[in-house]
């Protein structure tokens, strides 16, 4: 892989970027989320990333955000291989790219079963899948995908995704993870890579709420099929996962002040992150989370 991608990507994403608040109940207007990304971009923020479901196009949407704004990068956490196929997944990034240079990464996912079934897929093996869609990426077409160079990370939660992203990708772009993750990641991609870290967060300057809410968020995690055995890979007790404990919920979700969250985003910097992409809960109301990424704009570490 093209090591002067990685390093385009890493000098135009700064150290903090957010994903744009996530409902599965409604999509804000789009003249709200065009003013959402410009204030964004004002507050200083190096990018803003995008979710993106079977139904939902992650690439139409950075379109328009990308055309509402001056410098920022603009990202998917994490475009979703379900929703379109490989040539049209690369041909439409490229397009993106060329028309926005160095303006945007693209961040791949397998997603879950029932993404799959409802593009009337069959979900198979997520390692084998991801090896394969990444190779029919840059199977030609006719006529061909724009030459524009952009990064491709992919999520990876776990050591053998890890190690395809390190092998057939730019990077990796973990999620829901702890400092100690973050190390262990950058360790598996080595120096050349980039790595982008999903950090969940919970604004409020009232400590006890800030923590029941983000116990909240390790609890939903932790209902998963995968995160309990990732946590107990990284040394947390059964115990401590079973009581989600005051150690885990510290170590995994940024909560309290904007102070607060910017010594998390540190510890995952000084960890070997290059980006890191604050998460606000699932659900939330779209206005009060663009309020509350401006007000942790302040504590970004420079």
């Amino acid at each position: 892989m093209d090591n002067s991608v990685v390093e385009a990507a890493r000098q135009a994403l700064g150290p903090v970027g957010v994903c744009l608040p996530v409902s599965f109940t409604g999509t804000p207007h789009v003249d709200l989320q065009r003013e959402a990304v410009v204030r964004l971009e004002r507050a200083g923020y190096g990018a803003v990333w995008t979710n993106e479901v079977i139904g939902k196009d992650a690439l139409v949407q950075l379109a328009v955000l990308l055309a509402a704004t001056d410098r920022m990068v603009l990202g998917t956490c994490i475009a979703n291989v379900w929703a379109r196929p490989a040539q049209t997944m690369h041909a439409a990034a490229a397009q993106l790219a060329q028309a926005y240079p160095g303006r945007f990464v693209l961040g791949l996912g397998v997603g879950y079963p029932e993404q799959a079934a409802s593009a009337g897929q069959e979900f198979g093996s997520p390692l084998a899948t991801m090896r394969d869609y990444l190779d029919r990426m840059d199977s030609p077409t006719w006529p061909p995908a724009p030459d524009a160079a952009y990064p491709r990370i992919l999520a990876a939660n776990g050591p053998k995704m890890l190690a395809l992203a390190g092998e057939i990708a730019h990077g990796a772009l973990p999620a829901g993870i702890p400092p100690e993750f973050t190390a262990q990641a950058r360790q598996a991609l080595g120096p050349d890579k980039l790595l982008v870290v999903g950090l969940s967060v919970a604004l409020d300057a009232d400590q006890d709420r800030a923590k029941a809410a983000a116990r909240a968020i390790v609890s939903r995690s932790l209902g998963g099929p995968l995160y309990p055995g990732m946590m107990a890979r990284l040394g947390y007790s059964a115990r401590e996962i079973g009581e989600v404990s005051d150690r885990l919920v510290n170590a995994v979700v940024a909560h309290g002040n904007p102070a607060a969250i910017g010594v998390k985003v540190r510890e995952h910097v000084a960890a070997g992150a290059d980006h890191v992409v604050l998460l606000l809960p699932i659900g939330g109301d779209f206005a009060i989370g663009v309020d509350q990424y401006e007000e942790i704009a302040v504590a970004y570490p420079a």
